[in-house]
Parts: structure tokens; C-alpha cells; sequence
């Protein structure tokens, strides 16, 4: 879980930077901003599995919906909060952002250990 976290904080934090360039700073923010309310909320969901599984016991299928629900809530509050505080949003990066950082662990898929 820790790597596909990883992996969406480095693919914000690039299609960012990627967007920021071509589009100035308003595009830079709505980048990062939906990127981040992708990455946070399966961050928090990650540490809640974490610290579940470690409990004497180990985890049970409760704690991982609710903490799947917590993660769909969390990240709903935070785009509701996101379009209603930051006036200039680029809602094509936005979106796209949000869902390049979605679907960003498909990279961790196709990468062989050795």
C-alpha cells in the first residue's frame, strides 16, 4: 500500500509541474489540488488498514469498509472544498489530475521484481 501512495504523491506532484508549465500557475494548483484529493484520502485509508492489521487480532472486513467509506467521504469533502475556496480552478487539469492519480497504481502493476 505504501508504494501505490508513494506512487500517486510523485504522479501529482509530476503532472503538476507537466501542467504548470503549460498552463501557468491556476493549472499548476488545480493539478495539485486534484491530485491531492486523490493521494490523501488513500493515504489515510492506507494507515487506517496499517494500523488495523497491527492490532492484536488483525484486521477484519468491517474496518476495511468503513474505512473505504471514510475514504470516499474524505475525498468528496475535500473536491467540495477545493471548488468552493480556489476561484480560478482549471477544471480540465483538475480532472485530469485526479484521475491520472487515481489510476496511477496500473504503473506498479506492470513493474516485474527480480
Amino acid at each position: 500500500m505504501l508504494r501505490i501512495v508513494l506512487m500517486q504523491f510523485v504522479t501529482t506532484a509530476v503532472l503538476a509541474c507537466i501542467v504548470g508549465l503549460l498552463a501557468g500557475v491556476p493549472g499548476f494548483c488545480s493539478a495539485l489540488l486534484g491530485g491531492v484529493c486523490c493521494a490523501v484520502p488513500n493515504g489515510l485509508f492506507a494507515l487506517r488498514l496499517y494500523t488495523s492489521a497491527r492490532k492484536p487480532g488483525g484486521a477484519n472486513p468491517m474496518s476495511f469498509f468503513i474505512g473505504e467509506f471514510v475514504k470516499i467521504a474524505t475525498t468528496i469533502a475535500l473536491i467540495g472544498a477545493v471548488v468552493w475556496l480556489y476561484h480560478d480552478l482549471n477544471w480540465p487539469a483538475f480532472i485530469v489530475s485526479f484521475i491520472a492519480v487515481l489510476k496511477s497504481y496500473i504503473i506498479l502493476l506492470f513493474r516485474h521484481r527480480s
